[in-house]
């Protein structure tokens, strides 16, 4: 690790670090990976100086040919063939040929081609899934403004709720508050009422049941005194007939009797009844 590190940093001094296990298995791994490193990049080099030293000795070879055999040399073309001679070396790069004859040449061409022919292919085949992922983005867009308009009405819809339910909520309290001072006037009600030893038989109740009875009694007497009439209207017998007068009359009497002490019961009782509602 010592030596790599010298090596490195060469004529500089070496920084300080903490040298304990950790930081030298760190430091003897990173020395391991640098020199295969150079040792790949050492290879590479030679490799590349020989395929240079190669493609010079083929350039001078191919110099003197066509130097010996057709009398041509790049110093002996002109400008026109020179700029020829360049553009077929740049073609013949551009398309990566094995050399510039014809048949290369082809092939290149068909192998890009090709290429264009697929990529004009997935060009489609992209335009299509463009096509149908804006379909898509606009149905979305048109749910997303749908569903807005749907969030925006619902939260109007539950603002109104929220009102009419705020105004039943105090509704509420005041019929709870109206009942509460309801039952505490009919409770004082009782209590005047108790305290005023007011008898059960004076009640509302009780004076709808005794006019009901009442009514009754009415429609009873009604066919007594229809036969009050006609024996009124019989002449024989005066002494019988004078007798059933006399049993009528009684009978007469004590009905309109007990039906006056009735009225009389039931005039009594109104003006407490009016009273009660009054308090």
């Amino acid at each position: 690790v010592t030596q790599w590190l010298s090596n490195i940093f060469g004529d500089q001094p070496i920084p300080r670090y903490e040298v304990n296990t950790r930081t030298t298995e760190i430091l003897y791994q990173l020395a391991e990976c640098s020199e295969a490193r150079c040792r790949d990049v050492v290879l590479l080099t030679e490799d590349l100086e020989q395929k240079a030293a190669e493609y010079g000795t083929e350039g001078s070879y191919l110099q003197e040919l066509l130097l010996e055999g057709v009398g041509l040399s790049t110093s002996s073309l002109s400008k026109t063939a020179s700029s020829y001679l360049n553009a077929l070396e740049g073609s013949a790069m551009a398309l990566n040929t094995k050399d510039t004859s014809l048949a290369s040449y082809v092939a290149a061409m068909n192998d890009l081609t090709a290429d264009i022919l697929a990529t004009e292919k997935k060009n489609q085949e992209m335009d299509h899934e463009l096509t149908i992922l804006r379909k898509k983005l606009t149905s979305a867009l048109v749910l997303r403004k749908s569903l807005q308009e749907d969030l925006s009405k619902t939260e109007e819809n539950q603002a109104v709720e929220k009102a009419r339910a705020e105004n039943r909520l105090q509704n509420m309290d005041f019929f709870k508050a109206k009942s509460e001072d309801l039952k505490f006037r009919i409770k004082a009600a009782e209590n005047q009422l108790s305290a005023s030893r007011m008898e059960p038989s004076l009640s509302h109740q009780a004076l709808l049941d005794l006019s009901e009875k009442l009514a009754k009694l009415k429609q009873e007497t009604i066919p007594m005194k229809k036969k009050l009439e006609s024996f009124l209207d019989l002449t024989p017998n005066p002494s019988l007939a004078q007798v059933k007068i006399e049993e009528a009359k009684r009978e007469l009497a004590a009905i309109d009797a007990e039906l006056t002490m009735k009225v009389d019961m039931m005039e009594i009782a109104m003006p407490d009844q009016h009273a009660r509602h009054m308090i």
